[in-house]
């Protein structure tokens, strides 16, 4: 990941529905899940659900695929571990207390 890809993902999850439908997507694993169904795991109304959906697709953090008239939601795990990549050797130089953190 690249700098600036990096502070997009960090944007896209600096808000607490964003970091919920992210542990939600984590949970679900490679299945993923439909708009509806990640809108009331997060006690969200689906149209306030899509447009954070949206956010964190821009960002990279998550892929859609449209399944028949569904689109599947689906965290982009390479891109998280990118991300998390970068904050640890690239900002934190690597060091060995934030590497035992982690």
């Amino acid at each position: 990941m690249n700098e600036e890809q990096v502070i997009n993902a960090l944007s896209a999850l600096a808000q607490e529905t964003r970091l919920r439908i992210l542990r939600y997507l984590v949970s679900m694993g490679s299945a993923g899940a439909p708009a509806g169904d990640i809108a009331k795991a997060v006690s969200s109304s689906p149209s306030r659900a899509s447009f954070h959906l949206s956010a964190m697709a821009d960002a990279g953090l998550i892929t859609a695929t449209r399944v028949s008239r569904s689109i599947i939601y689906r965290v982009n795990f390479d891109a998280m571990g990118g991300l998390i990549g970068y904050l640890v050797t690239d900002c934190c130089k690597n060091d060995p207390r934030v590497r035992n953190c982690c």
